[in-house]
């Protein structure tokens, strides 16, 4: 618990320190994120570090979540909502392949007696495996889903809002 912890507040105050220093100032949103990111990159290992691993991975989350979202904004142009997919699956990711440097003595404890290098390969063909399966059913079941019921809505009904279109009523006032 301790370890889960030490990561979201380190990747809370590491994702608030990079926007205070690119943007002059930090944001609410932000430094939650942060904290998401923190525990999404910290949840593979969270059982087999210690402290120090936890402020590491925190450091890591922080940093590298935070850019991969610049990315996917600004170089991709993808509206990725809540920033789902660079704070969780980017963030578990980075877990998973920091786990095998940090948790290497704990493997070893459990009698898994392979090298930091191998241990990283296995992580990384975990990693590419679970990306292609999601990736594959992803596109079959937005497929589907197209064919029954779309998937889109009309260029006249994303100018007047889903809120109006989809639910009768207005989600914000501005």
């Amino acid at each position: 618990m301790t370890v889960t912890h030490i990561a979201a507040a380190t990747a809370s105050m590491t994702w608030m320190g990079i926007e205070w220093m690119r943007h002059g100032k930090p944001t609410l949103v932000g430094l939650v994120t942060g904290t998401i990111a923190g525990l999404a990159t910290v949840t593979p290992a969270s059982g087999y570090i210690g402290p120090v691993g936890g402020l590491i991975i925190g450091l890591a989350a922080g940093s590298g979540c935070y850019y991969i979202t610049q990315f996917i904004k600004q170089n991709l142009k993808i509206d990725d909502t809540l920033d789902v997919f660079a704070v969780h699956a980017a963030g578990g990711m980075l877990g998973v392949l920091l786990t095998s440097f940090l948790a290497a003595e704990a493997f070893q404890g459990l009698g898994l007696e392979m090298s930091i290098a191998s241990h990283f390969m296995v992580q990384l063909i975990g990693i590419v495996a679970t990306a292609i399966w999601a990736g594959v059913l992803t596109f079959v079941f937005l497929k589907i889903a197209q064919a029954l019921v779309g998937i889109r809505v009309s260029e006249e009904e994303e100018t007047e809002g889903l809120d109006i279109t989809s639910h009768g009523e207005r989600g914000y006032e501005l």
